[in-house]
């Protein structure tokens, strides 16, 4: 009744309402005689015809076009960078050569019409305008990036080496825009501001850019590493203040007018530094959890920053230096800094600062440099550049009492410009200091050096290679004991990887070494939350240890190659047993994810390519995927790949054998056995353990030293009521692929699973 009375409701008010609007349009339609009596009659066009006026209409509309830029310029930034990543180079460089290709300089050449479309030169303040917020932001989380705390500590080594990094190029760039002023310098700019723009471009070092080299190396807690990160941070103070001097005497005209312009900016600085950062800092005191930040409090931040840049715009020394000062005078607290980055960070990095690097790119027209002269000049810029870095910065590390390899490494890694660089082009361009041939040779000169980072370190490492034994490390090879090693990817399963670990030598401690290793992914992490991360991630892990007392070594890795940094620690540390996860972070949304029950609606689009292409089965050689596989076949010594399905204890153990060959899981068995009182459940699947001589020999000696803790059974026995009340199944990889092929609906009711590799 109540069902009928809600339709018949609804159709009465729809219905009503509807014919009232009708009979008002009909009553209206008699006034257009009046009203359109004296407008000119416009010819009838076609339905057709209209339809396509207002398609091209609409899709050559301005919001219509910027919607259109920003997916074409998120797509290609995220395809360049991910190709980057993957040949261990950062990022930032796959996100400029997406700019500069869809410029000029490719897609323009080549595609002229369809880069008309895409880019009408109407539409590039827009582009322009997105741009200059996306930095604001990005400087701002690079202000906040900077922790002054380090500065202090390590002050005096890191001025040394950051300002004989800048003043070497710097010195260098003044020489050189001697000899390329008369040819290269526009001509309504002096000497003076042309010359100091060189030198600048020469100066900067990227940060942010160095920051996740040295993360993804594994660097943050070498001597190296740690020196240049800090004398980035100067770099980055000093260089930007030294922008803000420069840009204040070219735009004012006269020393008079710069002079002025330079006080206004030392009041500006002192009035952010001692009135606005005191107040800061006791909001963020206050305010530092999810549940505190509120949004009056997150406008209260931003408005500082709004101001900031504003304030450094209206002085004449650059909105982004504002917003990097802003982002320095943050308050220090790291979890009121986490939050914060978090609701700016991926709209600024993902959405905003990729426009940038295009609007770079379709400024750069490399084609301008169509003579040799040109390209000679392009290619003494970088050379410059990189020696004016390289030798300013280890030479001075060298001085300052450092190692020669140290020393190297901090000059090559401060050669790192990057983003940081193009800024810095970007302001000269805009200020009319460079002329666009010397402008794409200063974008070469970036990506270059920036490229070259990597390739210097490995060949620093190849010709002075760091020593095994690290002072106040363990050294994991000179053990002699059983040694097991796992691989974590969240706290949960890590968990439960410490109680397997511990069922195998709970009570032979005082003779094995367990250790952890957790990655994170380094292109997502910040510098001064480095530390607190790794606190974090490890403590859930070392708390579960200690539960059990059970020593536990543990790393933390930044890193982009997840299975290439897991083979390297394993076979560095000649472990006894490797275990890796089997989990939803690996396997969502694939097949063996299904199998597993942890399935996800998120496909992996690099997988899905494979597989239509015919270059990716489904399902590998052995039932995992390619990075799996890659494990599996590199590590040297045996492998459990560990498929967790929330392991709570071990005391019910099933051992699945469908071969002679799987006769070495028994050494397993004997482990759970002596060390965590498990009973083993064999099950003979092919009837190969009743044939097999050293099978029965190993039960039988497990039944002299615990007695009913090993039992025999045929496959019958695999059905859901036996599986439901186990905690652990033991079987090698070829058990595992034809468990897969043969019987794929069995792993919808197995407990956790251990999957070995003798």
């Amino acid at each position: 009744m109540k069902k009928l009375r809600n339709i018949l409701f609804y159709v009465g008010v729809i219905g009503g309402l509807t014919f009232i609007m009708y009979l008002i349009v009909k009553s209206g339609e008699p006034q257009e005689l009046i009203k359109v009596k004296n407008i000119k009659v416009q010819p009838v066009t076609s339905g057709l015809d209209q339809i396509k006026d207002t398609l091209h209409h609409n899709v050559t509309h301005p919001l219509a076009i910027l919607i259109l830029q920003i997916i074409t310029i998120i797509v290609a930034a995220r395809i360049f960078g991910f190709l980057l990543r993957k040949i261990g180079q950062p990022s930032v460089i796959g996100e400029i050569l997406a700019g500069i290709l869809l410029g000029p300089s490719f897609v323009g050449m080549y595609f002229p019409e369809f880069s008309l479309f895409l880019f009408p030169k109407n539409s590039l303040p827009n582009l322009q305008f997105f741009s200059q917020i996306g930095l604001i932001l990005f400087m701002f989380i690079v202000g906040m990036e900077l922790d002054l705390k380090i500065l202090k500590k390590k002050a005096h080594e890191a001025f040394i080496i950051s300002h004989a990094s800048i003043i070497f190029p710097f010195a260098l760039g003044i020489g050189l825009a001697y000899f390329m002023y008369l040819t290269y310098a526009p001509a309504d700019v002096n000497f003076l501001s042309f010359s100091l723009f060189i030198g600048i471009s020469l100066s900067i070092t990227a940060f942010p850019v160095l920051a996740r080299i040295v993360q993804e190396r594994q660097l943050t807690k070498t001597k190296a590493g740690a020196i240049a990160i800090t004398c980035a941070a100067v770099d980055d103070i000093t260089a930007w203040c030294i922008l803000a001097a420069v840009i204040a005497i070219v735009k004012a005209g006269s020393i008079v007018s710069a002079i002025y312009t330079v006080i206004l900016a030392v009041a500006f600085v002192v009035f952010m530094l001692k009135l606005i950062r005191p107040f800061l800092k006791r909001l963020g005191d206050i305010y530092s959890h999810h549940d505190t930040l509120s949004k009056p409090v997150v406008a209260i931040f931003f408005v500082t920053l709004l101001a900031s840049a504003y304030l450094a715009e209206t002085i004449g020394i650059h909105a982004l230096f504002g917003a990097f000062l802003a982002g320095v005078i943050m308050p220090q607290n790291l979890h009121f800094r986490n939050l914060f980055i978090e609701k700016v960070e991926d709209v600024s990095l993902v959405l905003l600062l990729p426009l940038f690097f295009v609007l770079t790119g379709l400024r750069t027209e490399i084609g301008l440099l169509n003579d040799l002269n040109q390209w000679g000049m392009c290619a003494i810029i970088i050379l410059i550049a990189t020696v004016g870095k390289f030798v300013g910065s280890a030479l001075a590390s060298r001085f300052t009492k450092q190692s020669w390899r140290d020393s190297l490494m901090i000059g090559a890694l401060m050669n790192t410009r990057g983003l940081m660089e193009l800024i810095v082009l970007n302001i000269g361009f805009d200020l009319g200091m460079l002329t666009p041939q010397v402008f794409a040779m200063m974008v070469i000169m970036a990506l270059v050096t920036t490229f070259m980072t990597g390739p210097a370190l490995d060949f620093i490492n190849y010709i002075l290679p760091e020593k095994k034994s690290q002072a106040g490390e363990e050294d994991i090879q000179s053990y002699k004991k059983f040694k097991i090693l796992f691989s974590f990817s969240d706290t949960e399963h890590g968990k439960n990887m410490v109680r397997l670990a511990n069922s195998f030598v709970n009570k032979t401690q005082e003779n094995t070494l367990v250790s952890a290793l957790h990655m994170v992914p380094s292109h997502e992490i910040h510098q001064y939350n480095l530390k607190e991360m790794e606190r974090d991630s490890l403590k859930p892990i070392k708390r579960e240890a200690n539960k059990h007392n059970l020593p536990i070594h543990t790393y933390f890795k930044p890193t982009l190659d997840f299975q290439k940094e897991i083979i390297e620690t394993a076979n560095e540390g000649e472990y006894d047993l490797l275990i890796v996860g089997l989990g939803k972070s690996i396997y969502e949304g694939s097949f063996l994810g299904r199998l597993l029950g942890v399935t996800s609606k998120i496909i992996n689009p690099e997988k899905l390519y494979k597989t239509i292409t015919g270059k990716e089965k489904i399902l590998e050689e052995n039932g995992f995927d390619d990075k799996t596989n890659a494990v599996l076949k590199s590590a040297k010594g045996p492998v459990g790949v560990f498929a967790d399905k929330g392991l709570k204890k071990v005391d019910v153990v099933v051992l699945i054998v469908t071969s002679d060959e799987d006769v070495f899981l028994m050494h397993y068995a004997q482990k759970l056995i002596s060390n965590n009182e498990s009973r083993i459940a064999v099950i003979d699947y092919n009837g190969k353990v009743k044939q097999n001589t050293a099978f029965k020999e190993s039960i039988r000696a497990i039944e002299q030293t615990a007695p009913n803790h090993i039992a025999l059974y045929d496959k019958s026995k695999i059905n859901q009521e036996f599986l439901s009340g186990t905690d652990l199944t033991l079987m090698s990889v070829n058990a595992w692929k034809e468990f897969v092929e043969m019987e794929p609906e069995w792993f919808s009711n197995v407990p956790s699973v251990l999957i070995l590799k003798g």
